[in-house]
């Protein structure tokens, strides 16, 4: 379970998030959702024990989240954070070799399905590629808790659709909990069970998908307009 309670985050003069508090339960995936600068990332960042709280807890399974809580949490960034020399290969080389949980097995049935060359120098992938090559990486960790800002960032619109469909069938929710922010709302609305909407550093609602489509009868796009209309 991942719980904030009362969390403010300040940068210098900046308050990226006022005190929010919310509770995760797991074998879910969870959407963060909300505009640009809204707290999405920062939300990540004290999640995965690379921030701190200016005031406020932040807990995974009841432990302080702390540079440590890496060995329960995979973090898919929305920044590049490669060895550029390093093939695709090498890449899923380091990987294992860093973490104990990296599954290869999983790692390379996922690279056939992203299409990866794996003798491709990581400098020399586009956008797209990079991106792949993140999702792999990340999913390839058997951890509790898979937190990923932006998966979706540089991939093509046609394939998109092909590769959300295909990521639900390499997390195991029996075992794992997913949070992800993405501005690809209607594409990736088919795989979340969860919304979290935040505006402005602060929690607006945290609502199941399937009671926004049924009790309210609105797109998760729709739903998220009206409340931040309000």
């Amino acid at each position: 379970m991942i719980q904030l309670e009362g969390v403010t985050k300040r940068y210098l003069t900046k308050k990226a998030l006022n005190g929010i508090s919310l509770q995760i339960e797991p074998g879910h995936i969870v959407g963060l959702i909300g505009s640009n600068g809204s707290g999405k990332s920062t939300t990540l960042k004290l999640i995965s024990g690379l921030l701190q709280p200016t005031k406020g807890t932040v807990l995974i399974d009841g432990e302080m989240a702390n540079r440590r809580i890496c060995r329960k949490i995979a973090y898919l960034s929305e920044l590049d954070a490669y060895y550029s020399f390093f093939t695709v290969k090498q890449t899923v080389d380091f990987y294992e070799q860093t973490f104990s949980d990296f599954n290869r097995e999983k790692a390379e049935e996922m690279l056939d399905f992203m299409k990866l060359d794996r003798t491709q120098n990581v400098k020399h992938l586009s956008k797209g590629n990079r991106g792949r090559l993140k999702i792999v990486v990340t999913l390839a960790r058997e951890v509790p808790f898979i937190l990923m800002d932006e998966p979706l960032s540089g991939l093509d619109p046609m394939v998109r659709s092909s590769i959300i469909k295909g990521l639900i069938s390499f997390i195991d929710l029996e075992k794992q909990t997913v949070i992800l922010t993405t501005h690809e709302l209607q594409e990736i609305e088919p795989l979340l069970d969860e919304v979290i909407l935040i505006k402005n550093g602060e929690i607006l609602d945290q609502k199941s998908v399937e009671d926004i489509r049924s009790n309210e009868n609105l797109s998760l796009v729709d739903w998220m307009v009206e409340k931040y209309d309000q």
